[in-house]
């Protein structure tokens, strides 16, 4: 920790603001520089297409990462509204597009990533809203009024808690998913089809499986329209494009950093270090072997960024790292909150606990996805806590007795420490 006078985090969300914050609690009390090209604080991401669309100004403040004087109490400099466009690892500089040049010792990319775009439907056309930053969302709350069409290109988490916001504040939504099924890579097919009945139920207009051909943004007189393969034409007063993030590694890239060619992600090790030793990288722009997972992945999600920038700040000081946790994920849409561990695999078994009718009005339901007994996969539809009480049989690999799990009189707690007990007898 000595040799480190500098440090300089490049990208000022999630992953940065923590990284900042842990540096200082880790005891670092050097030189701290967190750069970001929004002109807001850093802020919090999943509010902003629930909670942020559907409230106002004052909802908007409750995003912040941190209290405004923390920056300043903590002694870390905050550069809003700054944009990095060279990183030279000979010198150790990183040179901003007004001209400035910041030395460092060491570097952190936490510079996430940019929506994906349609070619047709580019950023910044009228009528035509991605959902990324603050100000992409308050764009979208604008315009949507009661009893507009929304039409949403992307069936992913996001496009789905747009549809679900948008149909709560009295608008008509519809959703076009190329996919066979929504979330086809985080739920099991029973659960896919699960949530569309739900998002039916609500009152959101489905088309899945469905090819888009041509697409015409909204103009004076004329609404906007989705032309699908099968002949359909969708017609929207706006439209809320959600087909995924692209990877902001072009600072990378152009740092000659090593990039994971399977997915685009700056790839680093264990502590979050690139392929250059000074510099490191967390969040949606990194690529990292995910040890339950058995792979390299890009993990799009609030945990990962607060894990990787709490393994990235102990690298960089040379400290222990944090063990690492198993892949979790949540979205709040129609009604339900779903937390969901883990991802689905081949092979795997699914076991019900409850009977979440999709048309209740507060359905409740916790599905286990296992290896002989052994969890691997958990869908919790408003039944969060009771997942989190399976946790630890993920992260240790303990099977547990899948009948009695699945039968709600089963109290899940003495099951859980059965699980344990059974497996330190088998030591």
């Amino acid at each position: 920790m000595d040799d480190i006078a500098r440090v300089v985090i490049v990208g000022a969300g999630q992953a940065g603001a923590l990284a900042a914050a842990t540096l200082r609690q880790l005891g670092y009390r050097g030189a701290l520089t967190l750069i970001g090209q929004e002109p807001h604080p850093p802020y919090e991401r999943p509010p902003l297409s629930k909670a942020v669309l559907l409230g106002d100004e004052a909802v908007d403040a409750q995003t912040a990462i941190h209290p405004p004087a923390f920056y300043e109490e903590q002694d870390i400099t905050l550069l809003t509204g700054a944009a990095v466009v060279a990183l030279d690892t000979d010198d150790g500089t990183l040179r901003l597009d007004d001209g400035r040049v910041i030395p460092y010792d060491r570097c952190l990319l936490a510079t996430g990533g940019a929506a994906r775009e349609l070619p047709g439907l580019p950023r910044g056309t009228p009528g035509v809203h991605y959902i990324r930053t603050l100000d992409d969302a308050r764009a979208l709350r604008r315009a949507l009024l009661p009893g507009t069409r929304l039409g949403v290109i992307g069936g992913g988490f996001l496009g789905l808690e747009i549809a679900s916001t948008a149909a709560g504040m009295g608008a008509t939504a519809t959703v076009v998913e190329g996919g066979p099924r929504l979330l086809q890579r985080a739920l099991p097919e029973a659960l896919s089809h699960w949530l569309a009945q739900r998002a039916q139920a609500q009152g959101v207009r489905l088309h899945l499986g469905a090819a888009v051909v041509a697409t015409q943004a909204p103009s004076p007189g004329q609404p906007a329209c989705i032309t699908l393969a099968d002949g359909n034409a969708i017609e929207a007063d706006l439209l809320a494009v959600s087909i995924g993030l692209t990877p902001a590694t072009a600072l990378a890239a152009q740092a000659g950093l090593l990039l994971d060619p399977a997915n685009g992600g700056i790839a680093v090790d264990a502590q979050c270090r690139s392929s250059d030793s000074h510099v490191y990288a967390a969040g949606d722009c990194t690529s990292q072997h995910q040890i339950f997972l058995g792979m390299a992945a890009r993990l799009e999600s609030w945990q990962n960024a607060c894990e990787q920038a709490r393994t990235a700040a102990a690298g960089m000081l040379g400290l222990d790292l944090p063990a690492p946790a198993y892949p979790w994920f949540w979205t709040d849409q129609f009604g339900c909150n779903v937390q969901i561990l883990g991802t689905p695999a081949a092979g795997l078994e699914y076991a019900c606990r409850g009977a979440a009718d999709p048309t209740a009005d507060a359905p409740r339901g916790l599905w286990l996805g296992h290896r002989d007994g052994v969890p691997v996969h958990g869908i919790a539809v408003n039944a969060g806590t009771d997942l989190r009480q399976l946790r630890v049989l993920f992260e240790r690999g303990l099977p547990l007795d899948t009948a009695a799990f699945a039968d709600p009189a089963v109290p899940l707690k003495p099951l859980v420490k059965a699980s344990q007990q059974a497996a330190t007898l088998a030591r």
